[in-house]
């Protein structure tokens, strides 16, 4: 059985940073299904305000002003590309929730003392989705906190890769990604720490897939459970699109995206399956007039906006979304297997399990489970 394997990584440019742009993707195309269940957390107010008492070294607030403003900003952008009014707040810790006895949700390990924390409440498997740009970010020395896990025989620390922000990337990596959480849980026993940077995004959605390919759950159920514990946005149409690429495989149809401008000099789309974060250059085609992207993707919907001569711009020709909250819009397409027929086996899965209120059958779990046993280590 074939792995689901990333986007080579030479077919985009590099991380631009958490920079907030000015196209502020739909919140109704970023928000779950299930709607924006923001309020139901157990995280009270208070811990995303930072006590200061007493005087504190110049040096020392000049650091922590730089942590709390590096916190604004990822609050920031992860508000604007989830759907959901999130905040992290980095300079205060780590922090998290157990979903379940043996399953905790939270946000980075900073030192190597978390490892120390992590031990005490018996965590077994730390299960790192962060990508060496995000660590670098916060300044987090992963190397020293792998190294520190090591002196120990009852913990073990693994990463699984996973684009920030990028439900797509989300989509792709979470069968290889689960299929890692899945053979480490199997492997140590124990309680298992998923996490993120801040825990409420790529780490909720990695277990939601979990408690519904492995656990048993039906995904609105886990949902349910995820969100009175703890909160977080996890994408969950990247989980259902990922649990119906496993059962029926993944049909790609190519795609041709047109900027009718030849008189400005770099044409460029952001979002579609590469995330917010990065950018794809399109090609001048002088016969045309107009700048061309062939690409090839999978079933699903995809939002993207161009950027000309480094402006976002909207391309009116092309599907618009409905404006969010802000009035902001961004262009999108649908991708469907029209070689496929709708009232085919696979048609009939993958509209099930991409609808409101997916569940898998008991051949289907099975199915699913034989898969992330057989999906080679991509670490």
């Amino acid at each position: 059985m074939i792995c689901l394997q990333n986007l080579p990584g030479s077919s985009v440019l590099p991380l631009r940073g958490f920079v907030c742009d000015p196209r502020k993707p739909s919140a109704t195309a970023a928000a779950p299904s299930l709607g924006m269940l923001s309020s139901n957390t157990d995280l009270p107010r208070s811990m995303v305000v930072k006590a200061i008492s007493g005087s504190t070294p110049r040096a020392e607030t000049s650091g922590a002003e730089v942590k709390e403003e590096k916190s604004e900003v990822y609050s920031n952008t992860m508000t604007e590309t989830m759907g959901a009014d999130l905040t992290y707040r980095h300079e205060l810790g780590m922090n998290y929730n157990f979903i379940r006895p043996n399953v905790i949700v939270g946000s980075c390990l900073q030192t190597p003392q978390d490892v120390d924390k992590l031990r005490s409440i018996g965590v077994k498997t730390i299960f790192c989705l962060q990508q060496n740009s995000d660590l670098e970010y916060f300044g987090v020395d992963i190397g020293a906190i792998q190294e520190y896990a090591k002196e120990f025989d009852d913990i073990e620390h693994l990463r699984a890769e996973i684009r920030d922000f990028d439900s797509y990337d989300l989509r792709f990596r979470l069968p290889a990604v689960v299929s890692k959480l899945y053979k480490a849980v199997n492997r140590n026993g124990g309680v298992s720490y998923i996490h993120c940077t801040a825990g409420m995004g790529r780490a909720p959605a990695t277990v939601l897939a979990y408690m519904f390919w492995v656990q048993g759950y039906k995904l609105n159920d886990a949902v349910i459970l995820l969100l009175n514990k703890r909160s977080c946005c996890p994408k969950l149409d990247a989980i259902k699109n990922a649990t119906a690429d496993i059962l029926t495989g993944k049909t790609k149809r190519e795609v041709t995206l047109k900027w009718g401008d030849n008189k400005c000099s770099t044409v460029e789309i952001s979002g579609l399956d590469i995330g917010w974060g990065q950018r794809i250059p399109l090609k001048l085609d002088d016969k045309q007039g107009s700048w061309i992207l062939k690409r090839e993707l999978p079933e699903g919907r995809y939002e993207y906006k161009y950027v000309v001569d480094g402006e976002w711009k909207l391309n009116k020709n092309e599907l618009v979304t409905s404006p969010n909250k802000d009035g902001y819009v961004n262009n999108y397409l649908q991708i469907v297997n029209v070689e496929d027929d709708p009232n085919s086996a696979n048609a009939i899965i993958r509209k099930r399990l991409t609808g409101d209120d997916p569940d898998l059958t008991t051949e289907e779990r099975l199915k699913i489970r034989q898969f992330l046993e057989a999906c080679p280590s991509d670490e």
